[in-house]
């Protein structure tokens, strides 16, 4: 199955060569999940602090299905 993935402020920097836009696309079998993204991409686990599918808040367990489109947001901080 083909993923969307979108890689937000500092997480940018994990994305493959040639990707634009802050977003690649990845095969991934239909066993696989997002913790197999960041795997692939080489994300640290306490580098993501949000996820989203579809637009809507995920758990890193999520299943997901050909055509989805991931979100990954690092923490932020602010005040």
């Amino acid at each position: 199955m083909k993923i969307e993935v979108h890689l937000y402020a500092s997480l940018a920097r994990y994305l493959p060569p040639g990707a634009a836009e802050k977003t690649c696309w990845m095969e991934l079998s239909g066993g696989e999940g997002i913790a197999e993204i960041m795997k692939r991409l080489e994300i640290p686990e306490k580098s993501v602090r949000l996820i989203f599918v579809n637009g809507r808040h995920a758990p890193k367990n999520a299943a997901l299905a050909d055509g989805d489109r991931v979100g990954l947001f690092p923490p932020v901080g602010g005040g």
